[in-house]
């Protein structure tokens, strides 16, 4: 194993990864990844590996790679994805508890599900030092679409807009460099976004462009961090408290980020024994940030992630948020400094001037135009990120990305109105069908339901999404579904609609044909989605409470039991609005209570 004897009592540092696929030394593919996010992600840790040698340190690896939610979409290998964020969280958090020798765990990773695992494992490590290192994003391609919208080929081949030529030549043309997320603010890059909000990393690590020297000087800095913390005594109880995950929704808001998140920030918060936000902390904070980037998807001049990044990033956006008094300044981050220190680095900068200048001068883009001054971004038409409605079919909740419904369907007043007919599916494919087949028309409304946790893992519906965003009547449909969506989605679309369907929801008393009524202020962030009588709201209530749940409602048969079990157990430790956890005392509880229950029963 290459064990120096004499090295024996030197500091051990874990660095633990996402990392998939292998490569030859020369970068030729030997055994493909699943997806570009861990493909190249060796290099960060082996940069990070040569630092800490360098430096004394006994540097170890180990990797728990991730799926692609892309390679997924549509298949019952969906049923996976989100219970497979838990299940690397237990591993990462298993592999630093078996390293009792280390000293403190550097987190390589990027991509959906295997980022927030990994915030997840390091918010856990209370007692320990440990450092972030995102996995950066990949470039976008000169000729060609994003990662976003090639998912869509199949849809706009169905309705002939592109040719089988063009299909084919498109999907070999989107991506641009061979690691990193994708180039749009979807779940992956606004994760990374997240976790230097959050302070579990250096300041302008978020979104770094794959495969580029500042990208692996990162993993370096991040490792001379990380020995610091150590020399220091500086834990992740010290970088994370409440005023981090403040800082972070904050952050969120005003990206516009992932409604994925929502799930994912209370896992961390849960990790690291804070308060997890609620669905109103989220309302409250998005209702007082207001967006201020323009990136993909949500527009409106749809700047790629890199951009973003040479623009200033997370501490360019956190400039503007000082000066308007959002932020909690006095927070530390593993910088070694508190966050206001940071932006003052940041500010000062000659980082800061010369890929501000590279953005203008390379690619003529104005970076004021990529991050804006609130102001600007008020006057340029930036609508805050998420609403969460609720109303007669979700009377807990739902979730919807009102940031990126089309501005030519949302009334002058900033509140977008819908009442259509409902088109019931009880499967993606299905849906997905009848999309391409021509029976979902501009005014309908698509319910898709049984595809929440217990029916379906809480699957994500990107090809719906992404299908009708490039269709040229889909911004006339809506969607309503207790599933979730890709952070890249857009469109007039409400997911996490609570309760879900096999839980009792309303929405399971659904039956085609029934008027939907959606409502979204995109000024106020309130909305309603209701089932609506001939006479109203009222009578549409009156309706589903005389209604019996529909007859065919049940879990997908290809639901896996590992994923069944994964919904049993975060829905009695607070669901999917307290971040689909696991919280051990309450599932034990549960456990104890049934236990007497069945003991009871077999007494009497």
């Amino acid at each position: 194993m290459g064990w120096d004897p004499s090295k024996i009592g030197s500091k051990e540092f874990l660095i633990l990864s996402t990392h998939g696929g292998i490569r030859a030394a020369d970068g030729t593919p030997i055994a493909l990844g699943y997806h570009t996010g861990h493909w190249e992600v060796g290099l960060l840790m082996e940069a990070a590996a040569a630092e800490l040698k360098a430096a004394g340190a006994i540097p170890f690896a180990a990797y728990c790679t991730d799926p692609c939610d892309g390679r997924t979409q549509g298949t019952a290998g969906m049923f996976d994805s989100l219970a497979y964020r838990n299940d690397a969280s237990t591993v990462f958090r298993r592999l630093i508890r078996s390293l009792p020798t280390r000293k403190g765990v550097l987190g390589v990773a990027t991509c959906d599900k295997g980022l927030p695992a990994m915030m997840m494992a390091l918010a856990a490590m209370h007692d320990l030092p440990c450092v972030l290192v995102p996995g950066g994003v990949t470039l976008l391609a000169d000729e060609g679409e994003d990662a976003g919208r090639i998912q869509t080929i199949g849809a706009r081949f169905a309705h002939g807009q592109i040719s089988i030529e063009q299909a084919s030549e498109l999907g070999c043309r989107a991506c641009a460099s061979p690691g990193g997320g994708c180039q749009f603010l979807g779940t992956a890059a606004t994760a990374q976004v997240v976790g230097e909000a959050l302070g579990m990393s250096l300041g302008h690590s978020a979104l770094a462009p794959s495969g580029h020297a500042i990208w692996l000087d990162m993993a370096r800095r991040s490792a001379r961090a990380l020995m610091a913390m150590e020399a220091g005594g500086v834990t992740m109880r010290d970088i994370l408290t409440d005023a981090s995950i403040h800082n972070a929704m904050v952050t969120h808001a005003a990206f516009g980020g992932s409604t994925n998140l929502i799930l994912h920030l209370p896992a961390i918060a849960h990790a690291a024994g804070l308060r997890r936000p609620t669905a109103e902390d989220w309302a409250r904070i998005n209702r007082m940030v207001p967006r201020i980037v323009d990136a993909l998807p949500n527009g409106p001049r749809h700047h790629p992630t890199i951009q973003v990044f040479l623009a200033g990033g997370v501490p360019e956006a956190m400039l503007h948020l000082r000066r308007a008094g959002l932020l909690e300044t006095k927070a530390r981050t593993v910088s070694g400094v508190t966050l206001g220190e940071v932006l003052d680095e940041w500010e000062s900068s000659e980082r800061r001037a010369k890929l501000r200048a590279v953005l203008k001068e390379r690619d003529g883009v104005d970076p004021d135009d990529v991050i804006l001054a609130p102001g600007e971004a008020s006057r340029r038409g930036l609508t805050s990120t998420v609403c969460f409605p609720h109303g007669n079919l979700a009377p807990e909740g739902s979730v919807i990305k009102s940031t990126s419904i089309d501005p030519s369907v949302v009334g002058a007043d900033g509140v977008y109105r819908k009442t259509g007919p409902a088109k019931i599916f009880l499967s993606e494919p299905e849906a997905i069908r009848a999309i391409k087949d021509g029976r979902i028309k501009a005014g309908d409304v698509l319910v898709l339901m049984c595809r929440g946790p217990m029916g379906a893992g809480m699957e994500e519906t990107y090809q719906l999404t992404s299908a009708l965003r490039y269709l040229p009547f889909g911004r006339e449909v809506a969607i309503v579904t207790d599933a979730r969506f890709s952070g890249v989605s857009t469109g007039a679309c409400i997911g996490h609609v609570s309760p879900e369907a096999l839980a009792g929801g309303p929405i399971g008393k659904l039956r085609d044909g029934d008027m939907i009524e959606i409502i979204v202020d995109r000024v106020g962030l309130e909305g309603a989605v209701n089932l609506v009588g001939p006479t109203g709201v009222e009578e549409g209530t009156r309706i589903l409470a005389s209604r019996e749940l529909r007859s065919d409602l049940a879990r997908d048969r290809a639901m896996p039991d590992d994923s069944r079990i994964w919904a049993a157990l975060q829905d009695v430790s607070g669901g999917t609005w307290g971040g689909a956890v696991y919280d051990a005392d309450a599932i034990l509880e549960v456990i104890a209570a049934g236990k007497r229950a069945l003991k009871s029963a077999t007494c009497d």
